[in-house]
């Protein structure tokens, strides 16, 4: 995917970004014109002044989203020079994808750190808060309504309600606002949902608290669920379909 954006941004980055269609939002007082930059920092001749910064501007942002904090400069512009001028390069396109996928892995590695870091801070002071139980595998759970039907074994089909946010409180999913419950295998979820289903009885509402470890690990899950982040889950245990 990294490498895949770097290649693409020149051509569709901020075309694309300008053709998206934005929903309106309703005014609650005239907008304040937005400041800009002061037209002497920078001199531009030209279209091609112009373009050539606007490039920069846009590479910039996007290197900026991937993680990159710093490049040798020189070496970027060189790179560049080369080829637009159909000079002699030192990687190949094969090669450079290479060195990108490596740095994208890198810095996936060094995000997920930082994320389950925090998680396993929060871990380690929720555990110690009333009602807050945790069982071997570092899964954390509270009881928000006891049930007193059957527990699901592994081989059952349950069906639930559920909210799930990050730590920050950003909820990502919720079948409670769909208005519509999921029905899904307890062996076919994330291995903290696997583990909390079996011990809960049916009828009851439990918080979860899952390490990453139990939940989607250092890749994460789509936009919304980071690399390494420590996920908490509200489960309705509405019905266990043998």
């Amino acid at each position: 995917m990294f490498k895949k954006l770097f290649l693409l941004w020149l051509v569709v980055g901020s075309l694309a970004a300008q053709a998206q269609t934005k929903k309106p939002v309703p005014a609650k007082k005239p907008a304040t014109p937005a400041k800009t930059a002061n037209p002497a920092a920078t001199s531009f001749k030209n279209l091609n002044d112009s373009l050539s910064y606007a490039m920069g501007l846009s590479a910039g942002q996007f290197l900026k989203a991937q993680g990159v904090e710093n490049l040798n400069y020189a070496l970027l512009n060189k790179a560049i020079e080369q080829t637009l001028g159909e000079k002699s390069t030192s990687f190949d396109m094969q090669a450079a994808n290479g060195v990108m996928e490596r740095f994208a892995r890198t810095s996936v590695t060094k995000k997920a750190a930082a994320e389950k870091e925090k998680g396993r801070q929060f871990l380690l002071q929720n555990k110690k808060k009333a009602g807050i139980t945790e069982t071997a595998s570092g899964l954390q759970y509270e009881v928000l309504t006891a049930g007193q039907g059957a527990k699901p074994t592994s081989s059952d089909t349950v069906v639930v309600h559920y909210a799930g946010k990050l730590l920050n409180g950003k909820e990502f999913d919720s079948s409670f606002k769909r208005g519509q419950p999921l029905t899904i295998p307890v062996a076919g979820v994330i291995s903290g949902w696997t583990e909390a289903l079996q011990l809960m009885p049916a009828g009851s509402k439990w918080r979860l608290y899952i390490p990453s470890e139990q939940g989607y690990g250092d890749m994460g899950a789509g936009r919304d669920i980071p690399g390494g982040a420590t996920l908490v889950f509200d489960v309705e245990l509405l019905e266990i379909k043998k």
